[in-house]
């Protein structure tokens, strides 16, 4: 089935706020293709500035809802980011709020440092030593000495 790369995006543009979808996934659930025919409609690997696209590249352009022409990922990306932000936000004021211990335990560890999260959790793995990186060890096996017979 042919689809119009426009009008996929268009109900993208439309569906993404007034669901409040947050991953390219939700998008695809809601868009009349598959993800192999939004991906292909929509590439992810475009140059960032439109100025550097190819003549071809430039046919994956859609026109935003200002008007203006844009990589249609990127949009749909943004978009879904912005989501996630006023998410994020609502959440938080809500355990600000709240006077449950855990409501105020899960808000402690959204804003606090690594270092209080690591003492507010009930286990903690160092994967350093001592607060070091592990290095890898590189083994040097020589040449070689190919064996008698082969």
């Amino acid at each position: 089935m042919q689809y119009d790369r426009q009008s996929l995006f268009n109900q993208a543009v439309e569906v993404i706020p007034t669901e409040n979808l947050f991953f390219i996934e939700d998008i695809v659930a809601w868009l009349p293709c598959d993800k192999t025919t939004f991906y292909r409609y929509f590439s992810v690997n475009l140059p960032e500035n439109i100025e550097d696209y190819s003549d071809e590249e430039k046919e994956q352009l859609v026109e935003s809802p200002t008007g203006e022409l844009c990589n249609g990922y990127n949009y749909l990306k943004s978009m879904l980011e912005e989501n996630k932000i006023k998410t994020k936000s609502s959440i938080r004021a809500k355990l600000y709020k709240g006077s449950k211990a855990p409501e105020l335990i899960a808000l402690y560890k959204l804003i606090c440092t690594d270092e209080e999260r690591r003492s507010l959790s009930m286990q903690s793995i160092d994967h350093t030593t001592k607060g070091k990186e592990i290095a890898p060890t590189v083994i040097n096996l020589g040449p070689g000495v190919k064996p008698e017979g082969e």
